[in-house]
Parts: structure tokens; sequence; C-alpha cells
């Protein structure tokens, strides 16, 4: 697990920067059974207008089904394969369970061919497995947290990151997550033990454009070089910054202004902020 550097044949060589996939398990093919096609609608909504700029085109791609909510509980499994997915930056292990049963899961740093892993409770504190937060030790490293109990886990799931599990009060457990905002979750919120793996993914150099284009991202317009009627920020005489703070196109504050609403239900389980 690591980067490859290449040699400067070409500029677009002379600081690209790529993985090496030294920890991907060789000649494995995704489970077709965990396939889905993933269709492109390059940033339109269902009436066809643009609401995310700068997409389009790249790649086709499948769809790799992941168990985010480790839904197999109290059926021990083994990690088949650890694969690549170009859906997002962390690894991805396949799981073979004593039932017959195949999932995806997120792949743990540390976590290799033939490791068991297993989803419930009162289970040993070990990479992979995933358990309530009531059964973790404060101190442990933890991702893929549930942000309400029997949810879907959408919170630290990207390369390298991992929460800390502080303290336990009453019926509620207090995160640090990796923004620096510590935060509480109920006690019945699953989370699964370790480090999301290939922590390496924050020193890939893309090198050049058209390895962005094939991720399916077009080029981008300066808001200072557009029209008035295109962009808040643009318009004016020459290299004229537009008269207004940074700020989408839509309006809203951008570089460092808080744009979060103060009535959201969510923001009472928040104990401290994230630094600016």
């Amino acid at each position: 697990m690591g980067i490859k550097r290449h040699n400067p044949t070409t500029p677009s060589r002379r600081y690209l920067q790529v993985a090496d996939f030294e920890e991907l398990t060789p000649g494995v093919k995704p489970r077709k059974s965990l396939l889905e096609p993933l269709r492109r609608k390059g940033g339109r909504n269902n009436r066809g207008r643009i609401t995310a700029k700068r997409r389009g085109g790249g790649a086709k791609r499948n769809y790799r089904v992941i168990d985010f909510r480790r839904e197999k509980q109290d059926v021990p499994g083994r990690v088949s394969s650890v694969e690549y997915d170009p859906n997002r930056s962390a690894r991805i292990a396949l799981v073979s369970y004593a039932d017959g049963d195949y999932r995806y899961i997120l792949c743990p740093e540390g976590l290799k061919v033939g490791d068991s892993v297993q989803a419930g409770r009162n289970l040993p504190v070990r990479n992979g497995n995933a358990m309530p937060l009531s059964d973790i030790p404060a101190g442990v490293e933890v991702h893929n947290i549930q942000f309400a109990p029997r949810g879907r886990s959408f919170l630290v799931r990207s390369a390298g990151t991992s929460a800390r599990l502080m303290a336990k009060e009453d019926k509620w457990g207090v995160v640090r997550l990796p923004s620096g905002e510590i935060r509480r979750f109920e006690l019945d919120c699953f989370a699964t033990i370790g480090r999301v793996s290939y922590p390496e993914h924050k020193d890939i150099v893309i090198g050049k454009a058209g390895r962005v284009r094939h991720m399916g991202r077009r080029p981008r317009v300066r808001a200072v070089v557009m029209n008035p009627v295109d962009h808040p920020m643009g318009g004016g005489e020459g290299k004229s910054s537009g008269g207004r703070h940074p700020c989408s196109e839509s309006g809203f504050p951008a570089k460092g202004a808080r744009t979060r609403n103060r009535k959201k239900k969510s923001s009472r389980y928040i104990i401290k902020r994230r630094k600016r």
C-alpha cells in the first residue's frame, strides 16, 4: 500500500503520483450479484436543469452495493478479497458469511484476506467488527457511524479517516469527528472499529487535466470572469472582484462565512463546532 511515482518522460508525468494497488487481491473481479448500473445524470435534476456544475462525461462505472448498515448481525464472516472501488476513495472488502451470503464493506486499515469480521453485540474490539457505541471502550478509533439507531451510516467513510469515542454519558456517546467537531450520538448507534483504509489517497497527484475528465469532471470557469447575469461576482471593469464577498452562484456566502441553519434540529447534538 503506497504511492508510485513516474519518471518525467512527459510534462504531465513530472509530478504524477498514483496508487500502487499492492494491497488489492490480484486476479479478482467484482462480484456480479453486488453490482448495479450507475446511470450518469450530468448534474441535472428531474427538470433537466443543471444543479451540480462541472459534471459530465467520464469513464463508465458500475456501482458496488456496500453494506453500510452492517445488517448481517451475529453471523461470522471471512474476508474473501480486498478490491478497488471507482466510486469512493477507500478500498472495499468482500466478506463471505457462514450462511453463504456475500457483502461488500468498507475495508478498515490493516484488514487482510482471511481475517474474520462480524456485526452485533458483545464482540471483541477488532478491526472490521461493527457494534453499538455502548460496547466500544472510550478512546477507540471508529468509522462508518450511524446518525440514528437502525439507520444508515453516513459519517467517517473517506479514505484514511477515523473518529474517536471520547466518553459515555447516560444514553449518549461523545465522539470527536475528523473535522474536529465534537458531537453526541445515541449509544445504540452502530460504528465499525478501526480507521478507513488507504490513507495515502491524500498524496495522489492527478498530473493532467485529462485524468480529471475521465473522472467525470468538466473544466471550471472562475466567477469573476463571468457576466453579471451568470454570477453575482461577475461583471465590472477589468480584473475586478465584483464588489461582493465570495459567494456561490445562488448567492450563499463562501470562504469561511457560516451558512448552517440555526434552527436545524441536529444542532442540539453538537457540543463543539468544528474549527473555522
